[in-house]
């Protein structure tokens, strides 16, 4: 099953006419935040999931990895643009930090399937951690490593560590989908399986 199959199909794609949204890269937030990029599956949960945190400000979904004549919805979502659906979160360094926000984004992914985020499948919905500079490359790949070998996993982690390239926003249905349609963003985490799964891999 998939966000794309018959039900969501049902619920989401009748309600919604494609929206045109700007091609400009997004680079900056509110001010004073600074901006990290993280791909955890279905944007509206990951977004959802980050609002959550302290010291989080802002989060956009959107589409990082192709080029701004691919970066619609549709086109991603079929697959082949080589883009992935990433949320780009905003911080106060004030109030917490990029370590931090790695630390926490781990228990809302599942980091042992490759290609795939619970019910969605394909590349574009694959988890991911992007770094802008060389000290975000290595707190990633240090907070992976760390985890690999905590002993908690036997499979091994795929999540991909990957530059951060130009992240488009996503149209603007898309933005804070969680609330402002809380019961179809339910009823699609509920069968989509993400909380099920998040807890057979890291517990309650």
């Amino acid at each position: 099953m998939s966000r794309h199959s018959g039900f969501i199909l049902l619920c989401l794609c009748l309600a919604f006419s494609v929206a045109s949204h700007g091609q400009e890269p997004l680079q900056e937030g509110p001010a004073g935040t600074r901006m990290a990029v993280f791909a955890g599956g279905c944007f509206w949960c990951t977004e959802a999931d980050f609002d959550k945190m302290t010291g989080v400000v802002d989060t956009v979904s959107g589409y990082i990895g192709g080029n701004a004549d691919t970066a619609t919805y549709p086109k991603v979502s079929a697959g082949g643009t080589g883009h992935i659906e990433a949320v780009a979160v905003f911080y106060d360094p004030q109030q917490t930090d990029y370590a931090t926000l790695l630390e926490q984004f781990w228990p809302t992914i599942d980091p042992l399937t490759d290609n795939a985020q619970f019910c969605d499948k394909g590349a574009h919905y694959r988890s991911a951690l992007f770094y802008k500079d060389e000290e975000q490359q290595a707190l990633i790949t240090a907070s992976r490593d760390a985890l690999a070998d905590s002993g908690r996993f036997e499979q091994p982690i795929v999540t991909d560590i990957l530059p951060q390239t130009a992240f488009y926003p996503a149209e603007e249905y898309h933005q804070n989908y969680y609330q402002k349609n809380p019961l179809r963003y339910n009823f699609y985490r509920s069968r989509c399986g993400r909380d099920a799964r998040l807890a057979e891999v890291w517990g309650d």
